[in-house]
């Protein structure tokens, strides 16, 4: 996306400083006509820019937002895993200790 961009922008230049120059060499006009023209060419490309400008920036914001909600989402995901893991692993060790309990009163009358 970056790299297109900045290949839109740089070929925009480009085009823009080699049209401006053609234009200066076979114009038919006056020097103040061709300033003028030079002039409303500039604030075209200035325009442009800024417009392309706001594109990138819309588009990188929302892209950043999608972002952000996919690592919200995922992050919520694995808590709830680790929280389902960390009950089940709760839940057999009460189990376990259950068990050991009542084997620890067996062992205790077996030894009275």
């Amino acid at each position: 996306m970056s790299n297109n961009t900045g290949n839109t922008i740089i070929a925009l230049l480009t085009g823009a400083t080699i049209g401006a120059g053609l234009g200066l060499l076979y114009a038919p006009k006056s020097g103040k006509e061709t300033r003028k023209q030079l002039k409303d060419d500039a604030g075209e490309l200035k325009k442009s820019l800024g417009d392309q400008y706001e594109s990138v920036t819309n588009h990188l914001s929302d892209f950043t937002e999608e972002t952000k909600k996919k690592i919200e989402a995922q992050i919520n995901s694995t808590l709830k895993s680790a929280n389902s893991k960390t009950d089940e692993v709760i839940a057999n060790l009460e189990s376990d200790l259950k068990d050991l309990r009542k084997k620890n009163a067996d062992l205790q009358k077996k030894l009275k």
